[in-house]
């Protein structure tokens, strides 16, 4: 942009004032006269941070925006030239979040003096509605915005300034371009609109004294009758303002890209029919302003957007509506961002054979994501550094750190531990969404990063300072998901795990951090973090389990078996490899988990640690029984309970003899079973453990109904639920609901039996088991009036294992 505007200079476009200003201009940033165009655009581009050529550039600039503003066939011919020289300059020159702007050329300066040039004989200071750029080409997905906007710029409305903040990239300009016409064609402005880009994210942001000065040329005030005083330069523009409104009407003022209210304030008329909208990537909230921010496309809008810009290039590219899964891929990888989604079409446009599913897979695989999204002349990376460079050093850091954090959102109490600090951020945090360089999460006290910001800030950080903070997360969430879990499966008597003072507590501390936790579990692949995360892994199983989280329970615990076998871990290798048979179990892979436990087994045995031995046995024979091997997990429980009366453990033998039970039931031995779930029962209730005692009772229940005392298995399942409610463990509370349900449904009580099935529906709804929730419901929805029916067994219809299988003790 600037070597064509010097070009054209230099070719004669402006006469001989146009080469002086040329070689002026050279001098100014220490070069001679004579030098070529190259070289002196190189120079200017690099005196940003030389203050005093700095300064001689700036004065340049004035001088030539009052050299084109003089005479307007002079500054169509500039403009013209530069088209030939290089075409489409006016629009190369919005970077950003800026959109194409066809049709008329903006010409600016780098040190910040704007002149605005439309072509078609327009003069170079033109009144006010000569500055609104053309409408966006392919906008969409904004209409709520836009509406918005719309009811704030009414005559009506009582708020003078309307604020679009969004991240760089997000398309605030093209928005607020997009409602300016709008409101022009519905007859709001008669006045016109006075466009100012304030370039507030550029290396030297244009001050409020340039932007009020190049406002009264655009009003049509000449250079030498622009006041010396700043005061009455403002005092000059209100006045203009005023009465422009009393001659024509409203005015419409779009100050564009602003990165500070002061900034806009001069700009502010003192009329109340004018209107201000401004765009920003701050949260401009000093000035009174309605505020409207802006988010990331919908998926089907960023579809929209990315076959509208290939459209337009060649009306009969389909390849977006031809590959619809290809398209969505590509515009999630371009995080729905406006931006992002227009480089990716022109690197569409570039090659025309290139299928939408080359491009995605090209993302996808890349290690540098944001480098793959630069068509030249636009960049994501560009739009994103002049946010960050902006930042104040605490703010940096923590924008990098971010990044690392595990999981799609960070808690306050996660941002501490990223900076090493004992208290969250707060400040920095506030600051920062401000900026749109986080937002805020699903709940109070989280945050969460765009997928592109997070690339970004992944790749600006150094490996050591992201290493330390990924290693201070990781042991905090080890820290803290032990205690956790250590509250979950504690008893009266016990040592008080820290921190969690009840079980409500530590469900909600892992219902919160879930995500992350199991995301930071996953770096066990990397070999620095390999044995806490090891650790990680095999606690999480516990709870994991209990909310039915099997595919995140599998992920983890393979990869956490994996990797300590790479590094010789026998005992990680061997609980990790317990804790995934429980989870291949429980998700219905049997014979994957005979495996897994029968290798866990033979380790325990081998390095002589007896407790894990009988542990492991006894969920070895669980996995058994559901592979239909009822005689192999009979022997597994008696030989787990064994162990564990050798040893002492009387948890251990409970859950031996509970699980037992529900072997000796298959095998169709219910007195031994009704014996086996007694002694469990008996063993949970002396060391206090309701929540086992619960599942006794529960299993008890089953096989005392089968047995035909359905008195006392009412009874059994009774006390089961009220434990089940208790502990909120809610798929075991539907799994007795569906067997209350099934008796008052062979009772020949069907309302009963209805209620009760619908009951078992919202539990299983609760225990995140959607499968057994629509099963329960149809099962109530089924039901009317009718005669008794032959009794049957109330399991449900895919007949699941007894009730319930014991979690293995945890792994601390």
């Amino acid at each position: 942009m600037k070597a064509a505007l010097l070009t054209a200079l230099a070719e004669g476009a402006c006469g001989d004032d146009g080469r002086r200003a040329v070689g002026a201009l050279a001098r100014a940033v220490g070069l001679e006269a004579g030098a070529s165009v190259t070289e002196v655009a190189e120079a200017v581009r690099d005196i940003a941070r030389d203050p005093v050529r700095r300064d001689a550039v700036r004065e340049w600039g004035e001088r030539l925006a009052g050299l084109l503003a003089d005479d307007s066939t002079v500054a169509g011919a500039v403009a013209a030239a530069m088209e030939r020289h290089t075409p489409g300059s006016g629009a190369a020159w919005y970077g950003g979040d800026h959109s194409d702007f066809r049709g008329g050329l903006f010409l600016r300066e780098a040190i910040g003096v704007q002149v605005v040039i439309q072509i078609g004989g327009v003069v170079a200071a033109p009144e006010a509605m000569g500055s609104l750029p053309p409408r966006p080409v392919g906008f969409t997905g904004r209409d709520g915005e836009t509406a918005a906007l719309l009811r704030a710029l009414d005559a009506s409305a009582a708020v003078l300034v309307s604020a679009v903040s969004g991240l760089g990239g997000i398309g605030k300009t093209a928005l607020a371009v997009e409602t300016a016409h709008l409101a022009c064609a519905e007859g709001r402005f008669p006045g016109g609109v006075l466009f100012v880009d304030l370039h507030g994210y550029d290396e030297v942001p244009v001050t409020a004294d340039q932007a009020l000065r190049s406002s009264l040329r655009a009003l049509g005030v000449p250079a030498e009758r622009i006041p010396a005083e700043a005061d009455d330069r403002a005092g000059l523009y209100r006045s203009l303002l005023a009465e422009r409104g009393t001659a024509r009407g409203a005015v419409l003022v779009l100050a564009d890209n602003a990165s500070s209210p002061d900034q806009v304030r001069p700009l502010l008329p003192g009329d109340h029919r004018h209107r201000v909208l401004v765009t920003s990537r701050d949260r401009l909230t000093q000035l009174g302003a309605r505020l409207v921010p802006l988010d990331q496309l919908t998926p089907e809008h960023a579809r929209e957007l990315l076959d509208l810009a290939l459209r337009t290039a060649e009306p009969g590219d389909g390849r977006v509506t031809d590959d619809i899964g290809a398209a969505g891929r590509l515009v999630g990888l371009c995080g729905h961002l406006p931006l992002a989604l227009q480089i990716a079409a022109a690197l569409l446009v570039e090659n025309p054979g290139m299928p939408v599913a080359a491009l995605a897979d090209d993302l996808a695989a890349s290690r540098d994501r944001l480098a793959h999204l630069d068509d030249g002349e636009r960049s994501v990376r560009a739009a994103f550094e002049l946010s960050y460079r902006r930042l104040p050093p605490r703010q940096a850091r923590l924008s990098r750190l971010l990044a690392l954090a595990p999981g799609p959102e960070v808690s306050d109490e996660v941002a501490a531990v990223l900076v090493g600090a004992e208290d969250p951020p707060a400040g920095e945090l506030r600051a920062l969404a401000r900026a749109h360089l986080v937002e805020r999460g699903a709940g109070h006290g989280w945050w969460r990063l765009h997928d592109l910001v997070r690339a970004f800030g992944m790749a600006v950080g150094s490996r050591e300072e992201g290493e330390a903070a990924r290693e201070r997360v990781l042991d905090f969430y080890c820290r803290w998901a032990y205690a956790a879990v250590a509250r979950l499966s504690w008893l009266p008597g016990k040592a008080e795990p820290e921190r969690f003072t009840t079980r409500g507590e530590a469900l909600g501390w892992l219902d919160g951090e879930r995500a992350g936790l199991v995301a930071a579990a996953q770096w066990v692949r990397e070999e620095r973090f390999a044995g806490t995360a090891v650790r990680l892994a095999v606690c999480l199983g516990e709870y994991l389990g209990l909310r039915r989280y099997f595919d995140d329970w599998i992920t983890v615990a393979d990869a956490a078996r994996e990797a300590a076998h790479r590094s010789g871990d026998r005992v990680g290798e061997a609980m990790a490899g317990n804790s995934l048979g429980l989870a291949l179990r429980d998700a219905g892979r049997a014979e994957e988990a005979i495996l897994a436990h029968a290798r866990a087994v033979d380790v325990h045995r081998a390095t002589g640690n007896l407790h894990r031995e009988a542990e492991t046995r006894n969920n070895l024979g669980l996995a058994l029984r559901d592979a239909d091997r009822v005689g192999e997990a009979i022997a597994a429980h008696r030989h787990a309970r064994d162990l564990h009366r050798a040893i002492g453990n009387r948890r251990g033998m409970a859950r031996a003899w509970n699980n037992l039970g529900s072997a000796l039931k298959e095998a169709g031995r219910a007195e031994g079973a009704i014996v086996a779930y007694t002694h469990a029962r008996e063993l949970h209730r002396a060391i206090g453990n309701r929540h086992g005692e619960g599942r006794a009772w529960a299993n008890l229940g089953i096989v005392l109904y089968e047995a035909g005392q359905v008195g006392e298995a009412s009874d059994a399942y009774g006390r089961a639920l009220e434990i089940f409610r208790e502990f909120e463990d809610w798929y075991e509370a539907g799994q007795t609901l569906h067997s209350l349900a099934g008796a008052h449904e062979d009772a020949g009580r069907p309302a009963e039996a209805r209620a009760h099935w619908l009951k078992a529906a919202d539990a299983y709804t609760r225990a995140n088991a959607p499968t057994e929730a629509a099963r329960a419901t149809a099962a109530a929805e089924s039901l009317i009036p009718s005669p008794p029916h032959p009794k049957r067994t109330p399991h449900p219809t895919a007949e699941p294992p007894p009730h319930t299988a014991e979690s293995p003790a945890s792994s601390k």
